[in-house]
Parts: C-alpha cells; sequence; structure tokens
C-alpha cells in the first residue's frame, strides 16, 4: 500500500518530479557512460599490451627478472623442450614463444646505434603479435636472415626495407660476434622508449650470435585471461627452478600505472557525480515536504509513526531514483549506438605514446547495477536528510503549518 502510495505521490507535483528524474538521470547516464569509457580504454589497453610484447606472460628462471647478473646467460633456461611440452599440455595454453634478448650495435654505412634485440620464433609469432603496427615492409616472418626494426631505430639508421644492417653483438665467450640482416619492416607500437630501442631476428640467428642453445624467456598465449593464475601454479609446481610473471607485473610502468591511475580518476568522477544528484535530490525533496508538513501532521496524528512517515518518503526517494536511472542509462547508451558503436572513438596519444587510438565503450551488466545502487544511495540518504526533521516535528505544530 506505501509503495502505491508512494508512486502517487510523485504526479502530484509533476514539474518538480520531473526536475528531480532528469538529474537523476543526467548523473546516473554520465557515471555509467564513463565507467564504460573506462572499462573500454582498459580493455583495449590489456588487448594491445598483450599483443604488442609481452603475451598474457612469461616463464623465466626464479629470481632472474629482480637480479642482476654479471652473466645473465648463465641464468636462461637451458631444458628449453622439456618444459614447452609440459606447459603446452595445461588446459587454457594456446601458444609458446620461447625467445631470447640482447644489446647490440647496429650498423648501417657509417650510422651505428645501439639496440635492444629479440630472438623469436616470427613464424609463429606474426599472427599474435599484431599489436606490432607494420608501417613500411613486412611483419617478419619466415625470412631466414630478416629483422624488424622499431621506428625511431629505422630513423637513427636512416634504413628502410631491404636495407642491410650488421648487428654486433658480445657472445657468451665475451668476443664480438657479428651478422647481417635484411629489413624486412619497420614497426611502431605507439611506446617511443620501445620503438626508439626495440628490433626483432629470428631466434636461431640471435643464438648463433650469442653462441648459446638455451632461451631467456617463454612467452604464453592463453585462450584467456582467467587462465593465467592456473598455468602460472602449473609451471612453478612442476618446475621449482622457474617463476612465471603476468603481463601486468612485465608493464607495471605502463599498463599497471595507468590502470591504477584511470581507477583513482573514476573514483574521483563518481564522488562529483553522486555529490550532484545527492544535492539536486535534497533541493527538491526539502521543497516538497516542506509542503507538506500538514499532511505528515495529518499522517502523524492519524497514528502513523516517525518510522512510517520516513518510510513513505524514502520510498519516494527510491522510486525517483529508478525511474531516473533507467532512463538515464537507457539514454547514454542509445546514443553510444547511435553515434559511436561504429565508428569508434579516436583518442590522442597518451603518457609516453606517440599514435592515437581508435576505442570503443565497454559496457556490462554489473556496471548498470553499480551505477543503479550508488544513485539509489544517494537519493535515499537525501531522502533522510530532507525529510527526518519534518517527520519529527511535534504534530500540533506541523497541522499549524502552511
Amino acid at each position: 500500500m506505501w509503495i502505491l502510495l508512494s508512486l502517487k505521490n510523485l504526479f502530484r507535483n509533476l514539474r518538480r518530479t520531473l526536475a528531480i528524474v532528469f538529474t537523476i538521470a543526467l548523473g546516473t547516464g554520465a557515471l555509467f557512460s564513463f565507467d564504460g569509457f573506462i572499462n573500454g580504454v582498459l580493455t583495449d589497453l590489456k588487448y594491445n599490451t598483450v599483443h604488442s610484447n609481452y603475451g598474457f606472460g612469461q616463464i623465466n628462471t626464479k629470481g632472474y627478472r629482480e637480479s642482476v647478473f654479471e652473466e645473465p646467460i648463465k641464468q636462461w633456461i637451458a631444458d628449453n623442450d622439456q618444459i614447452c611440452a609440459f606447459t603446452s599440455q595445461i588446459k587454457g595454453v594456446e601458444h609458446l614463444f620461447p625467445r631470447v634478448s640482447f644489446s647490440a650495435l647496429l650498423k648501417s654505412g657509417n650510422t651505428t646505434v645501439s639496440g635492444f634485440g629479440q630472438g623469436i620464433e616470427a613464424e609463429k609469432e606474426a599472427d599474435f603479435f599484431h599489436s606490432l603496427n607494420v608501417e613500411e615492409g613486412q611483419m617478419l616472418h619466415s625470412q631466414t636472415d630478416g629483422i624488424l626494426l622499431g621506428r625511431g631505430l629505422a630513423k637513427a639508421l636512416n634504413v628502410g626495407p631491404g636495407d642491410v644492417v650488421t648487428v654486433i653483438a658480445t657472445s657468451t665467450k665475451s668476443l664480438l660476434s657479428k651478422g647481417q640482416f635484411v629489413v624486412t619492416g619497420i614497426f611502431h607500437t605507439g611506446s617511443k622508449d620501445f620503438d626508439d630501442r626495440m628490433f626483432r631476428v629470428q631466434l636461431a640467428k640471435a643464438q648463433k650470435l650469442l653462441k648459446t642453445t638455451k632461451i631467456e624467456s617463454i612467452a604464453l598465449g592463453l585462450k584467456n585471461f582467467s587462465d593465467w593464475e592456473l598455468v602460472a601454479k602449473e609451471v612453478e609446481k612442476t618446475f621449482p627452478g622457474l617463476e612465471a610473471t603476468s603481463f601486468e607485473v612485465l608493464d607495471a610502468i605502463y599498463y599497471k600505472h595507468t590502470v591504477n591511475w584511470l581507477k583513482a580518476q573514476f573514483q574521483i568522477v563518481q564522488i562529483i557525480i553522486l555529490s550532484i544528484v545527492l544535492l539536486g535530490i535534497f533541493n527538491s525533496v526539502s521543497s516538497s515536504i516542506l509542503e507538506r508538513k500538514q499532511e505528515i501532521g495529518n499522517f502523524r496524528a492519524n497514528g502513523e509513526s516517525v518510522f512510517q512517515v520516513m518510510r513513505l518518503i524514502v520510498a519516494e526517494g527510491g522510486l525517483l531514483s529508478i525511474i531516473g536511472s533507467a532512463i538515464g542509462m537507457g539514454g547514454a547508451y542509445f546514443l553510444y549506438l547511435l553515434f559511436i558503436k561504429d565508428a569508434g572513438l579516436l583518442m590522442p596519444a597518451g603518457p609516453g605514446q606517440t599514435r592515437q587510438f581508435l576505442m570503443t565503450f565497454s559496457f556490462k551488466w554489473s556496471m548498470a547495477f553499480f551505477a543503479l545502487g550508488l544513485s539509489t544511495l544517494a537519493a535515499v540518504v537525501a531522502s533522510l536528510l530532507a525529510g527526518i526533521k519534518t517527520a519529527k516535528m511535534p504534530i500540533a505544530k506541523a497541522l499549524r503549518s502552511f
């Protein structure tokens, strides 16, 4: 009965009700849209991080990443075939990418620059690591003597596809070793630091330069992000001398810090929007209650308790929040479908990035329930603050109010 009465009360002053509904709709729609925006950015960022360099994570010898060794190659993985054979059987694992990395000098003509190389099984990695955007030439694939250069590195060497580059590295025997490679393509990931120093060659060629058969790490490609914990646990349990590290830790400076920053930003926006909603509802509900002092006095004189009166007022606020939230989120999603879903949203280059990126909003049902819950909470709090003083007013005083 009191729910029906609360609903009827909403239509007593339609103009005020519409003002409250509009305030809630605007606030909830903005909150829902911003949540979808943040989730879309984080989803794209996660996807690009995984498919540009790190995979879902990688396997190294225990303590390798946190320690500095005089001869790092001695800490590399020797039993690569056994580890890969076991790991490939773990549920969720789809790809294994053995790698080595090394510092080297790259020479073209009279120009010599330093770089950081990766030896990879390029034919396996070509399809998975597609966020390496090749802007000239083609991806390193089956070319035995091919080399794929980052944009900044290629610019420093003043080379392009088809040019010859000499790579000079220090082998495990502390001797200089060099090889000649043909530039197959030039890539960029949007990360200036990465693009200015990275190059890729075939794993066999890198091992030949370094005079080793070991590998430094094994990058993993999984079916789902949720599979990582199981895979890491199985690898470390079977091979105690190894450790598995997720891409979130490997790219903590860029990925994890960006995620933390965006989440903190979202929390601030939440507080601002909820404050607007709360104050808007408080102002409108206060005006409504002041006009209904006699009515509230009659309720109390008729035997209704303060609790029952407050229940009615809070129910009105809750109904307003549900109606306003539904309109706000529905309108926001409609605008997304109309203007953004197919075209995407072109964003400027982020911190440490050199290229724009196209992103879309990513909505989940949990976001709708979250926005609805917050707006309802704000509406209930505003109704309590606005109504409690009048509801507790002495009956005689309330009845004399005009």
